[in-house]
């Protein structure tokens, strides 16, 4: 099974950038559909973003859509978040998650199977 680590987060002002990066161990990260999600204080976890197993398909939140960029280095076993024109709305933990089937439900939490711990982004205003 895939360990996932996240880091990159941080407090920024508003309109600044963030890039995020999931680092993948234990197994090739080129086996598994990749997301990001967040959890903003005493709100459920939402679906971000997500990419295929060889980054030729992203999907978005509507809410992220423009902003943020979903990428992947599979040479590298990393996917990354790149958050751009962030608004005190993104403040929020940020997971990475790992998808080994293919599932059809990608904006669903249930849709994968393996986590990281998060990391915190900060956006003030």
């Amino acid at each position: 099974q895939v360990q996932l680590v996240e880091s990159g987060g941080g407090l920024v002002q508003a309109g600044g950038s963030l890039r995020l990066s999931c680092a993948a161990s234990g197994r090739a990260l080129s086996s598994y559909n990749m997301g990001w999600f967040r959890q903003a204080p005493g709100k459920e976890r939402e679906f971000v973003a997500r990419i295929s197993y060889r980054g030729g398909s992203t999907y978005y939140a509507d809410s992220v859509k423009g902003r943020f960029t979903i990428s992947r280095d599979n040479a590298k076993n990393t996917v990354y978040l790149q958050m751009n024109s962030l608004k005190p709305e993104d403040t929020a933990v940020y997971y990475c998650a790992a998808d080994p089937i293919g599932r059809s439900d990608i904006a669903s939490r249930n849709a994968y199977d393996y986590w990281g711990q998060g990391t915190q982004v900060t956006v003030s205003s």
